[in-house]
């Protein structure tokens, strides 16, 4: 069969099922019932009154998510309301408690102010217990009085009497996918095909023909392509792309038909209902394995680059999602036994530690595996191998650069004004990772969320909507069309940079060069997706050392004339005595 006739029928499928997945968004009607909100809301005095404020809208299809969504928001936002006008504390009550204390605040002093039996007085007296016992014995004016009374307000009523933000963030997600009646629910696996399941086998057939062409890369016209050269489709893919990410990590609730139609799947793994970060992980395998195809045909000639391609595929399949799902159907804790703090930068928070450590022999072994992979593996393994070891065979991050990311690597910026901003920002991110796990670290051990002047809380929430989401998801991938695929490796990943520290002053590994072959064609320099100028080093045979440098090897595959080889071995006056010169000539780093 003609080949160009089956990358035509593929490129069509997979345009049908991306329109049909696109369309799927909005493929749902939703009713929301009395068994609904019970089976989600298991405090029976909130479940009543979430009752009452959505009783105009029980047992009502509602065609638009976006409306629904905002019917079940100004519902929590009226309880919330009504719960802090009726347990919150009053101007006269404050200026009564302050004429109480005088010289000093006595703590007592709040069973006499507020001593109803009612159950507003009981949880006014407890709560200014355990928001303002710090007041005991000091000297106070009503300000602080306010001030205590304003936390209470704003956490203590809401939480007890109300839904807090977060709360109202797994309910509104949780309550939209039970309420949706859609034919997708009805029946998922066929719409899984039709959507998820024709990309992959369109994918397929317009990548396979290409295996008939002879070994070595081909990017003649890559330049001009409208795909990977920032143009209009290039442009679109991106958007998409971080729009996508947007929604799933901040408005999971308008993603939900997505999420359903991966229901039987996770099923099938886990034996439970798909959640977003399911749909996610599905779809994130997917694209490595489908695109780790394309990576083997396209590069086929280098068994370096079949293998290491080969291996993220299995690490992501197998250790990523697989192993981590099944672990769930087992009832024991959801574990990626290959990803490694700080790029697993949530692997010692509290809930965290506390689920490992409740799950007897098991999580203390998946526990001390975690620091183990920190402080043991990473170090040596980098000293022999470089930080190709993980960057380029085993983190999921890379695996989904090099394979999905691939047609985007020339898109690197290689000038020394990116370099330096390179530096900057990623080691900026690693400490911002170390100071925000020592603050979680010293909560978790004193129960105090006060460090110093930070709140360890408020800093790893910032940590992980604008890193571990913003800046990993959003821009670390919506931005592969448009600035090369390792954006989030090279500016972003912690772990890249302590990976890079230790490769850059103690590791056998570099790139040797043999200048005098050099034919300055500059393909190595194009396709480095790092933005390592290769080509500078290899015109003066210097050996590459960058601490950026993941080691994939795709300049040693474009080089024509094998002037560049991935290599272990020592090297005598490396450290301290390799010269490192930029674009410019200018030397940058001794």
């Amino acid at each position: 069969m003609n080949t160009k006739f089956i990358k035509t029928i593929g490129l069509a499928l997979f345009v049908i099922g991306f329109a049909l997945f696109n369309l799927s968004f909005f493929l749902s009607r939703y009713e929301l019932t009395p068994t609904i909100i019970k089976s989600q809301i298991t405090d029976a005095r909130k479940a009543t009154l979430f009752l009452n404020e959505t009783s105009s809208i029980l047992q009502k299809e509602i065609s638009s998510n976006f409306e629904f969504v905002n019917q079940l928001h100004a519902a929590f936002d009226r309880i919330n309301s009504t719960q802090i006008k009726t347990f919150e504390f009053s101007l006269p009550e404050l200026d009564k408690l302050a004429s109480f204390n005088k010289e000093k605040f006595s703590i007592t002093s709040v069973d006499s102010v507020f001593k109803g039996a009612d159950e507003s007085n009981s949880f006014k007296r407890k709560a200014f217990r355990d928001y303002g016992s710090w007041l005991d014995g000091q000297a106070i004016n009503k300000d602080q009085l306010q001030n205590v009374a304003g936390n209470i307000k704003k956490y203590g009523i809401v939480n007890q009497y109300g839904f807090d933000r977060y709360a109202i963030k797994d309910l509104t997600y949780s309550l939209t996918k039970t309420s949706s009646v859609s034919p997708i629910k009805n029946n998922p696996t066929f719409f899984l095909f039709l959507t998820i399941g024709l990309c992959v086998i369109g994918g397929l057939m317009y990548i396979l023909p290409k295996i008939q062409l002879p070994p070595g890369i081909k990017n003649n016209g890559i330049f001009f392509n409208v795909m990977k050269n920032v143009q209009w489709l290039g442009i679109f893919t991106g958007t998409w792309l971080m729009a996508f990410y947007v929604v799933l990590y901040f408005y999971p609730e308008y993603m939900t038909n997505w999420v359903i139609l991966v229901d039987p799947v996770s099923k099938a793994l886990s034996g439970t209902d798909a959640g977003r970060f399911f749909l996610y992980g599905f779809i994130y395998t997917l694209c490595i394995l489908v695109m780790g195809v394309r990576m083997i045909i396209n590069y086929r000639h280098s068994k370096y680059q079949m293998l290491r391609t080969a291996s993220v595929m299995f690490f992501q399949t197998c250790l990523a999602f697989l192993i981590p799902e099944i672990m769930i159907r087992l009832n024991q804790p959801y574990f990626d036994f290959k990803n490694i703090w700080p790029l697993d930068y949530s692997f010692f928070f509290n809930n965290r530690l506390d689920t490992l450590l409740a799950n007897g022999g098991l999580g203390i072994f998946m526990l001390v595996w975690g620091i183990a992979l920190i402080v043991i593996a990473v170090p040596v393994l980098v000293y022999f191998f470089g930080k190709r070891w993980y960057c380029s065979w085993v983190c999921g991050c890379g695996g989904l650069a090099e394979t999905l990311g691939d047609p985007y690597r020339q898109l690197s910026n290689k000038s020394v004004k990116a370099w330096k901003a390179e530096r900057w920002i990623i080691h900026s991110v690693l400490v911002f990772a170390v100071v925000m796990t020592a603050g979680v670290l010293y909560t978790y051990f004193t129960n105090n969320a006060w460090v110093f002047f930070f709140d360890s809380y408020k800093l790893r929430e910032v940590y992980g909507a604008f890193i571990g989401a913003g800046f990993a998801g959003v821009v670390g991938t919506g931005f592969y069309p448009l600035m090369g695929n390792r954006t989030w490796c090279r500016f972003g990943c912690p772990l890249a940079a302590y990976l890079g520290l230790i490769q850059r002053f103690k590791s056998k590994f570099r790139i040797t060069t043999n200048g005098g072959q050099c034919i300055s064609c500059g393909n190595c320099s194009t396709y480095c997706e790092m933005g390592i100028d290769v080509r500078w080093y290899a015109q003066r045979g210097q050996n590459i050392v960058r601490s950026s440098c993941v080691g994939c090897g795709v300049c040693s595959s474009v080089c024509p004339r094998g002037v560049l080889n991935l290599e272990v071995k020592e090297e005598e006056g490396r450290f301290g005595k390799a010269i490192l010169i930029g674009n410019n000539g200018v030397k940058l780093a001794e």
